[in-house]
């Protein structure tokens, strides 16, 4: 990259010694410590600005004389814009430093908040992927968990509003909970009422206002998680469902993708004073080799150049149903390639296949 500016100072100063009396093209030197301050840093875009000098120098001393009233004046100038932008240059490298160390923190900080899903828990093979954002330096909402209990497994998949300290805060505490609670065996409104709880209230308070009840003090619109927990029973061929306001899951079966819609889904969770006042439960049937995929909005909402936003449902009936792991490499590839290699928004996709009798672990 060092060259271009080089280049530039030598083909410059070369047509402008060539160039009739009445042209002078010692102003365009000006571009080459510009063009290096777009990549180096002020000792590097200081130096190039000093051999623009030279060569302006050279020049003038070629074509009348370097005290040369023009000449005079074109170096004084070449000197001062080199001084402005090696400064901003040290202003860039010292951002570009601060947002390492952002991402650096942030990458660090998700990784021992959002756990790595096991690849085994019972019957069922799981594979799990977290797609980051590349727009910002900031960490996402998205969140998945799984725990296993004695008759079976549980899943949580959501995403928090917003982005920073503040998302992962919420992230960390939904996690938390959903992993303390989800031990106890109760059934899925009271673990849904915990999570509400633990994140937007005290655990140890009263239950979200009904429907009716003045909630203006304690429902902050502003946050809220979107969720989906699902209960898989090892010995029951059927998925328990509480949607709470997030993207259906997707079930995968026989080549034909459904989406498990529940008829009467909750409020996001830190607005549960607005709906009902207890989660209703939907079940469907997951049979062996069923496969169902759980994803937050970054995955649906991710555009292409056109605009056109991501056809999870169509995309997902070409991709592999016997390996998860294989099934979510496949779209992880397949998303990017339509968002152009990155993303606006954080996507997290958690897929979940129940096994034949007496399938390997793998």
């Amino acid at each position: 990259m060092i060259l271009i500016p080089l280049v530039l100072i030598v083909v410059i100063s070369a047509v402008d010694m060539l160039a009739p009396p009445e042209v002078h093209l010692g102003p365009l030197l000006v571009a080459a410590p510009a063009i290096t301050a777009s990549f180096a840093g002020p000792r590097t875009t200081l130096a190039v600005g000093a051999a623009a000098v030279v060569a302006q120098g050279f020049v003038a001393a070629v074509r009348t004389t370097i005290v040369d009233l023009n000449h005079s004046v074109q170096i004084a100038a070449l000197v001062l814009i080199s001084l402005l932008v090696a400064f901003f240059a040290r202003l860039r490298e010292r951002h570009e430093r601060q947002l390492r160390q952002l991402r650096s923190v942030a990458e660090a900080t998700q990784a021992v908040v959002q756990r790595p899903l096991p690849a085994r828990m019972g019957p069922l093979r799981i594979a799990s992927v977290y797609l980051a954002a590349e727009a910002e330096a900031q960490i996402g909402g998205d969140l998945y968990a799984a725990v296993r209990t004695r008759h079976g497994s549980r899943f949580l998949v959501g995403d928090v509003r917003g982005k920073g300290l503040e998302a992962i805060g919420e992230a960390s505490l939904a996690l938390g909970a959903f992993r303390t609670a989800a031990y106890r065996q109760v059934d899925l409104p009271r673990l849904i009422a915990h999570l509400e709880k633990a994140v937007f209230g005290d655990p140890d308070g009263p239950d979200p206002p009904e429907i009716g009840a003045d909630s203006s003090d304690s429902v902050d619109a502003e946050s809220f998680i979107t969720a989906v927990v699902l209960d898989i029973p090892d010995a029951e061929p059927v998925i328990h469902l509480v949607d709470c306001g997030h993207p259906p899951p997707l079930l995968l079966r026989d080549g034909r993708v459904v989406p498990l819609e529940s008829r009467q889904p909750a409020p996001p969770l830190g607005l549960m004073g607005l709906g009902p006042a207890e989660a209703q439960v939907e079940s469907f049937a997951f049979r062996e080799g069923d496969l169902v995929l759980l994803y937050t909005d970054g995955v649906i909402e991710a555009r292409n150049s056109s605009g056109n936003f991501y056809p999870l449902t169509e995309r997902l009936g070409f991709g592999p149903s016997d390996d998860p792991r294989a099934l979510l490499r496949s779209l992880c590839q397949d998303l990017l390639a339509h968002a152009g290699g990155s993303l606006g928004d954080d996507a997290a996709m958690v897929a979940i296949r129940r096994e034949t009798a007496g399938a390997s672990d793998g």
